[in-house]
This record gives C-alpha cells, sequence and structure tokens, in this order.
C-alpha cells in the first residue's frame, strides 16, 4: 500500500514560532515525532509519504498516489485537520486518525473512515490486523499504557531535517501529579514510563550522523517524573555520548520542584540541556491550592526559579489567570512574578477546561463550560465561564501582555535573567542560518524596529560584559519580536 502521512498546519500562536522562523529560514518549529513513530510501526512493504503542511502543501498528485491516509493532529490543529479530511474525502482516499485531537474528540470527525487512538503502540496493530483481514472497525481504543520500551525509533529517514528550527525526541510519557486542569495524565497516566537510555542515544546517533547539530526538544510532559532513573540511567548515558561532539543543546518540560535537586540540575546541564520549561501558574497559594499544583505550593517560587538559572538553565514559564480563587490583584501580581523572576519566554493563558480533566468534569456539572477549546493557550479564549466577569478577565489578560511583552519591559526581563544565569560551557555550534539570523536581527530590531533603543542596550552590554551569553541574547531579542506580533494580533 501507498501511506500518506499528514500533518496539519499550526496557526500563527505563541508556541509557533512563525515570526522567528523568518530569521533562521525554516519552515517549522518541530516535526511531527508521533507520525514518524506510527510509520515505523506500518509493515515495511508499505510505501510511506510524509505531508507536513507547516513545510509543504498537500497535492493532487498526492492523493491520486495514496491507498491510505493517516493523520495525527493536536487541538489548536483542529480547522486545518478538519480540511485535510474534507480533500481526502473529495479524493475517494480513506482517512485513518490518531493522536491527542481525535482521542478526545473524535465524535466530531464524521468522515474519518477509521480512528486508531489513545497510544497506537497498543491500538495500531489490531487496526492493521483487521484490515488486512478485511474487517477493520471504526473505532480502536484502550485503557491500558504502553511500555515505551518496545516502541520503535521514529522513521526519520521520512524527514528533511533542513526545514525544521528544532527536532522531538520522547524519553517518558506520564506525570506523577493531578493538577485539576491538565489533561496528560487522562491520556498517559501518573506513572512515568521510559524508554532505555539505548532507544535515546540511538535517535541522537541517527540525527547526529545526518548532520543534524540543532536544538533536540524532548517532549515530554515532565521529563523528571523519575528522577532515580534519570540519574542512574539516561542523563549518565548522554553526558558520555556528549564527549566529543558539538551542538545539539537539549530542552524539556520540568516541574517546579527540579530547583530542590542540584546533582540533578547538574547533571542536566553537563548532559547539554540548556532550557526548561516549568508550569509556574500563579503567585497565589489559594489557586495553587484549588487546582491541587502541591508541589508548587510553600515555597519562595522566584527564589526557585533562579536556583535553576544560576544552574545553567533557561527557565520558560506557564501562567494562568482565570482560578475562581483569583481576585482583581491577580493580573498586576503575575506581571510582577514575571518581571521579578527574569522569566523571558512567559505563556501566560486563561484557564482552560481539557476534555478528560477533573476541570472539565467539576464545570460541566456546575454548568459552567461555554464551548470547545480552541487548543491555543495565549489567544484570549476559553470554554470555563469565570467567577469574574469575562469582561475583566479579559481586560486584565491582555494588560498583562501589553506589559510583559512591551519592548521597555521585555528587554529589562532579559537582563534580569542574564545576571542570574550560568552558560554552561558545553561546545556549542555555529552555522551560517545563525550569522544570517544575527543580521537580521539587527535590521528588523535594531534599525526598522520600535525596540531600537532597548535591543542596542542589549547587545553591548552583553558583548561587554557577558560575551558567553551574545548568542542567548540574541535569540531572546528574536523571540520577543515573535511573542508581540503574536498579541497584537490575538489579543489587544
Amino acid at each position: 500500500m501507498n501511506i500518506l502521512l499528514l500533518y496539519p498546519e499550526f496557526p500563527d500562536t505563541f508556541w509557533s514560532f512563525r515570526h522567528v522562523l523568518k530569521f533562521v529560514r525554516k519552515k517549522a518549529g518541530h516535526q511531527p515525532l508521533g507520525l514518524l513513530t506510527v510509520a515505523a510501526m506500518l509493515p515495511g512493504a508499505w510505501t510511506k509519504r510524509l505531508v507536513d503542511t507547516n513545510v509543504s502543501g498537500l497535492t493532487q498528485s498526492d492523493l491520486e498516489w495514496a491507498d491510505l491516509a493517516l493523520i495525527s493532529a493536536i487541538n489548536v490543529q483542529r480547522e486545518s485537520a478538519a480540511s485535510l479530511i474534507e480533500r481526502c474525502r473529495e479524493a475517494g482516499v480513506k482517512v485513518v486518525a490518531g493522536g491527542p485531537l481525535f482521542t478526545a474528540e473524535h465524535e466530531r470527525f464524521e468522515h474519518v473512515d477509521h480512528f486508531v487512538l489513545n497510544e497506537a503502540e497498543l491500538t495500531l496493530p489490531a487496526f492493521l490486523r483487521d484490515l488486512e483481514a478485511g474487517c477493520a472497525q471504526r473505532v480502536y481504543r484502550t485503557e491500558e499504557f504502553a511500555d515505551l520500551r518496545q516502541s520503535p525509533a521514529p522513521l526519520w529517514d521520512l524527514l528533511d531535517l533542513r526545514q525544521y528550527a528544532s527536532i522531538g525526541i520522547q524519553y517518558s510519557r506520564g506525570c506523577p501529579y493531578g493538577c485539576e486542569f491538565c489533561n496528560v495524565t487522562a491520556l498517559f497516566g501518573h506513572r512515568p514510563r521510559t524508554k532505555t537510555a539505548e532507544q535515546i542515544i540511538a535517535d541522537l546517533n541517527h540525527l547526529y550522523d545526518r548532520g543534524w547539530r540543532g536544538s533536540v526538544f524532548i517532549v515530554d510532559d515532565n521529563f523528571i517524573g523519575n528522577r532515580q532513573q534519570l540519574k542512574q540511567d539516561l542523563l549518565p548515558a548522554l553526558i558520555q555520548w556528549r564527549r566529543g561532539r558539538r551542538g545539539m543543546p537539549f530542552n524539556t518540560e520540568v516541574s517546579i520542584n527540579l530547583a530542590d535537586d542540584e546533582e540533578l540540575m547538574t547533571m542536566m546541564v553537563a548532559a547539554g540541556f540548556a532550557t526548561v520549561f516549568v508550569g509556574i501558574e500563579t503567585p497565589d497559594d489559594d489557586a495553587l491550592r484549588e487546582c491541587n499544583k502541591s508541589h508548587n505550593r510553600n515555597r519562595d517560587l522566584a527564589e526557585c526559579v533562579r536556583q535553576i538559572q544560576r544552574a545553567g538553565l533557561e527557565v520558560q514559564g506557564g501562567f494562568i489567570v482565570g482560578f475562581d480563587s483569583d481576585t482583581l490583584s491577580i493580573f498586576q501580581r503575575q506581571i510582577d512574578f514575571i518581571q521579578r523572576s527574569g522569566i523571558v519566554t512567559a505563556m501566560v493563558g486563561l484557564l482552560q477546561a481539557p476534555h478528560g480533566t477533573r476541570l472539565h468534569e467539576r464545570l460541566k456539572k456546575e454548568g459552567r463550560l461555554r464551548r470547545e477549546m480552541s487548543g491555543d493557550n495565549t489567544d484570549g479564549s476559553t470554554n470555563v465561564i469565570p467567577r469574574m466577569t469575562m469582561k475583566t478577565l479579559r481586560g486584565g489578560y491582555s494588560d498583562i501582555l501589553s506589559y510583559i511583552y512591551t519592548p521597555r519591559h521585555y528587554y529589562a526581563r532579559i537582563q534580569t535573567f542574564l545576571k542570574e544565569y550560568n552558560p554552561p560551557r558545553f561546545a556549542s555550534h555555529r552555522d551560517m542560518s545563525d550569522v544570517l539570523a544575527l543580521f537580521r536581527s539587527v535590521y528588523h530590531l535594531g534599525v526598522a524596529g520600535n525596540e531600537r533603543k532597548e535591543y542596542w542596550s542589549l547587545v553591548l552590554s552583553t558583548l561587554f560584559k557577558r560575551p558567553r551569553s551574545f548568542a542567548l541574547a540574541i535569540r531572546l531579542a528574536i523571540y520577543g519580536f515573535h511573542f508581540r506580533r503574536v498579541c497584537n494580533q490575538h489579543v489587544r
């Protein structure tokens, strides 16, 4: 069979980095890791073709070639996914759909022929057996969780690495915590399941041998969910692997209690980790109690951030407004915390209630769900009817974004971060795209941009005071260009 692997387009969002991609001449931020993994589970005799619509368009010849189309998506890709499904239907190509969007909302997609839901390591084999026997069912799902040690390596050869700014790999699924608003445990459970160090090293070797030197995003929802195994197994292997190699800095997602473990931070930096995303959510203890974010409570969150920064890791942060316990003071408190902590990449969103979460079930019983989620954390929308008026909530939310992404305050946050940050010393890799990004930043930010004064102040102070952080400072300045565009387009 000829199998068409379809990945829908991402709209212009906070995490799309669409306006950053122009600086580095890339077409997409991340590759479709799930589809590449699914491709490796298909029969070897089948011919596979990947169409990532963030990189290239779906053509009529693609549809005429295909016997079957496999599509995967997350919520924010809903509109593009529906369009691709309709094109397949018009062309007479049957569609098989999986991934988080369809696992939560498969009833909404009437023109999909088969749904392979939950974890494909468990549900795809049954579908393939039935397909071969001519009796494929419409829905395949399971309540069990896969053994990731049996998960195959993604089919990397389908990918044109040159089109991507970062490449994702996966080490674990699941999170030990139970935040009320988070659907990670509904999808993947509370017990972190991991691949072996050998599997991760094999992925890295394949990418390195193909010439990849850019960022590697380990896509786990909480990379430190099993700290003991990290220290004993994966991190020592990564430290050994990195010796004699240049480039490929790692970034991932962790919980704030990383700050409690100095040994773990030291090992992560030695292994090549440069950036971690942390769900801060809110500086308000009542709201943390409300959403069951217990591991964030009873600690100085700003000092925890600084401890991670001093260890050599840039902290990106997620923040939420719209909890039931939030008062009018929360908007200024969020601004003050973000500025004081030096979290440059601060994703602030309204509280959302995804399908499968305890928050969704609670608000459904209370009659406080509005409509489906957009899937965009930062577009000012929510499916929650808040305690405060929607007008007040949206106005306060807009005030936060207007403040933290105004050039004066954004660049001040970069300076605050760099004062605390202890840059790691592992061997970096620079290529022509980095040089071109620097020159483009000089024009777009330093000449044509409204932030000219702030940009040149950052450039000069970093060159003379913190030259080892110069490339990072330029990257963060470019990020700010993207964040302001998204903020102006969707919120302000």
